[in-house]
């Protein structure tokens, strides 16, 4: 046994890289209460105060700073401090906290539109690089796009593909780096390409390229942390070192790369096993240990990427997805819940609530009483915690995946995600309607369907066409898909995040959706009631006329309820049957983010009586206000979709829910609404974001922001500050369901 193991029980990870056998030889379970929790120390007072202040600058600003100066780059950056001497976890993207990076690799074009936007314009030289001798992924994207995929991207029928920016959903196995160092991590990389020998295939070249790349971002990595003083070619020998350790990789991630979602994974297990060692021998208490998570979730809250106001439209209050998964249980069915758990959830108490880490619980019924409790009450207080089923996941993916952006599990370090944004469904079925016109732009966008004439839409008949129109759909879904991720690899690789996986990685393609409950209520309006197309005269149905009653979806109807998991089925099962990039496995989810505004904006008049420009519900949850038999009908109805054979890359529902209808005390809503979510999981539901509060406390937000500089809610899979969204945001969130009964 090395030095710094000791004290470790020994296992199959002291051979091989595998930490998920580590933590489980080694994690010490918690059933207790929140009672040894700490508070903040003076040194976390001081570092987070002069956060606090640099975060009101730059929320006055929009963007604090920007090193235009510098590209994008594991070792690009000098070491940066906030406060040197009171930081006991150090590092930074650059040399200034806030001070965001120019990513030229994703697209150039994009990059002058972000600074275009701030007053800032690039260095001359990276100007001059990026336009005569680097190719970027956008330009390869754009060279390989066939006309209809640019066509139904145009039109926003396929919105937010990362054709121009960074992918992201890529978890690196950080811990690895704190487990074993640096310099082993390149031994066995190293190992794997001299193993990675015989005919020269197209896919075996690609793979001894790539881990050439991460081989040389591992020693990257280790010359970063090097600028801080720190060696990291050896595995931590305390819990101190391991936190460090394991920032540096995930801040080698965020400093190589912006990509739509950089996400932390799973860590409080594995953190916890370092802190009961150094509590036991007397070398750290209680204190110290809060202050590292603090200090640590600090420079989580900081992380930045630049944007344009085009993505910030589509995801707005400047995320970045630092989703934490936090709980769960073994596949033996032991709780995984650890002091370390409660420890990160009490930073929304230590340093207030904010969106970033994205909390996310992994909830299981048989996750201590006590730790649901605490959530329940965490959820109550700060509206900033969301919950993902691990009774479902676990099957799937076993008891060491993380959930990557907002609701998508994967393998830490053996899984990784070619992220994919939206297909409009409600489009979609206007195009069925329409002749494959689109009802805004009066483009032909899927040529070879008839416009429909009939004067009273027939149920069988749109389905039909409906059917037909996702096959076709599906098809540029694909082709888009295959050509933005090969390019990615090309010209944007995460060499970083990639070099914490192992050499032979599973790959999932993930596809989503937008639009279901606009779908689903259009196609029981058709079937239940009368619906009559008001048509231009062209002949497009730019609105439709309603007559009689129609079961909606999100009031427990299965009517309605099963069409909405039909039309997923049936879309999922159309892109599974198509070929993707490197081998992929297919998935599918349904979220939105905040782009159910956007696409709500490019989508015209729908059956289900919406009218043109009005947002759809985010993710799978019902349209605003349709849901009128009550918080568990509501819920139900989102359970009946699938998620293990269709929608495994997450199915989003964001749920609010009035203080009075959970009890009218604190000790009832909490009991309450441990039960709620208990009653919502054990159905096989994937997901939901919790929040409890007012539909008054927002309106006087959006109206009077100064009141509110803390006040945190779930959008649609992450969590956002509400001053940051825009009024048309702020006013859609204010229109959602808020559910005055259970």
């Amino acid at each position: 046994m090395r030095e710094e193991w000791k004290d470790f029980k020994k296992g199959i990870w002291c051979s091989e890289i595998d930490v998920r056998n580590f933590i489980l030889e080694n994690y010490k379970g918690y059933d207790g209460d929140e009672e040894f929790l700490e508070k903040t120390t003076k040194k976390t007072e001081i570092v987070w105060s002069k956060c606090s202040d640099l975060l009101k600058e730059e929320l006055k600003k929009h963007v604090l700073d920007i090193d235009t100066d510098h590209m994008s780059g594991i070792n690009a950056y000098d070491a940066g401090y906030i406060d040197k001497d009171n930081e006991v976890i150090v590092g930074l993207q650059t040399d200034a906290p806030l001070k965001r990076i120019v990513n030229p690799y994703g697209g150039i074009r994009m990059v002058y539109q972000e600074l275009d936007a701030y007053g800032y314009k690039l260095n001359p030289t990276v100007d001059k690089y990026f336009n005569e001798f680097r190719k970027t992924h956008n330009q390869g994207v754009f060279d390989a796009y066939t006309e209809d995929i640019k066509i139904a991207r145009h039109v926003g029928l396929l919105t937010g593909l990362p054709d121009a920016y960074g992918r992201g959903r890529i978890i690196g196995d950080y811990r690895r780096i704190a487990l074993y160092g640096i310099d082993y991590l390149m031994e066995q990389k190293k190992k794997d390409w001299d193993y990675l020998v015989g005919p020269m295939t197209e896919e075996l070249i690609h793979l001894r390229e790539d881990v050439s790349m991460q081989y040389r971002a591992l020693d990257e990595i280790k010359k970063m942390a090097l600028k801080y003083g720190y060696d990291i070619s050896k595995p931590a020998k305390d819990a101190k070192e391991a936190v460090q350790w394991l920032y540096f990789g995930y801040l080698a991630a965020i400093k190589e790369n912006n990509g739509a979602a950089m996400s932390l994974g799973r860590v409080d297990a594995f953190l916890d096993i370092y802190f009961e060692r150094d509590l036991n021998d007397g070398t750290l208490d209680e204190r110290g240990v809060q202050e590292l998570i603090d200090q640590f979730v600090i420079k989580l809250r900081i992380a930045r990427h630049l944007r344009t106001p085009d993505y910030d439209e589509l995801f707005s209050g400047d995320p970045t997805w630092v989703t934490c998964s936090i709980g769960g249980i073994t596949e033996k069915e032991e709780s995984m819940v650890t002091k370390t758990s409660f420890r990160i959830l009490h930073t929304l108490t230590n340093l207030d609530p904010a969106p970033e880490p994205n909390m996310t619980v992994l909830w299981s019924e048989k996750l201590p009483e006590t730790f649901k409790k605490y959530c329940a009450k965490m959820s109550i207080d700060t509206d900033a915690i969301q919950y993902e089923n691990d009774d479902v996941m676990r099957p799937i993916y076993g008891d060491d995946y993380a959930i990557a952006c907002c609701v998508s599990a994967m393998r830490v370090g053996r899984d990784m995600q070619f992220f994919g944004a939206r297909c409009n469904l409600a489009k979609a079925l206007l195009y069925s309607i329409n002749g494959g016109v689109d009802e805004v732009k009066n483009e032909l966008v899927i040529p070879g369907f008839d416009k429909m004439e009939d004067e009273i839409l027939d149920y069988q008949k749109v389905k039909d066409v409906y059917w037909s129109m996702l096959e076709r759909i599906a098809i540029i879904y694909s082709n888009a898909m295959n050509i933005i991720h090969y390019m990615h690899d090309k010209y944007a690789y995460e060499a970083g995040q990639m070099a914490l996986h192992d050499t032979e990685v599973n790959r999932l393609m993930a596809y989503g959706v937008a639009g279901l409950s606009v779908v689903a209520d259009s196609l029981s309006a058709i079937k239940y009631a009368k619906v009559k197309p008001i048509r231009n005269k062209e002949g497009i149905a730019i609105d439709f006329e309603i007559d009689g009653e129609f079961p909606k979806y999100g009031n427990d109807d299965d009517r309605v309820d099963l069409i909405a998991k039909e039309v997923l089925d049936k879309f999922y099962k159309e892109l599974a049957s198509h070929e993707c990039y490197r081998k992929a496995h297919p998935t599918l989810s349904v979220l939105t983010i905040t782009s159910n505004v956007v696409y709500g904006s490019k989508t015209g008049a729908t059956p289900d009586g919406r009218k043109a420009g009005v947002a759809f519900a985010p993710g799978a949850n019902p349209m605003h206000g349709r849901d009128m038999s009550g918080a568990v009908a509501s819920l139900n109805s989102v359970a009946k979709l699938n998620y293990a054979e269709c929608c495994r890359d997450g199915i989003s529902n964001t749920f609010s829910i009035v203080p009075s209808s959970l009890g009218h005390s604190k000790e009832e809503q909490i009991e309450n609404l441990v039960t709620l979510l208990d009653g919502y999981f054990v159905q096989g539901a994937h997901h939901l974001n919790v929040n409890v509060l007012n539909r008054e406390m927002l309106i006087d937000a959006m109206n009077h922001p100064e009141k509110y500089p803390l006040l945190t809610i779930r959008v649609s899979g992450y969590a956002v500050r509400f001053n940051r969204l825009t009024r048309k945001q702020q006013e859609e969130v204010i229109s959602r369901t808020f559910h005055e009964k259970l």
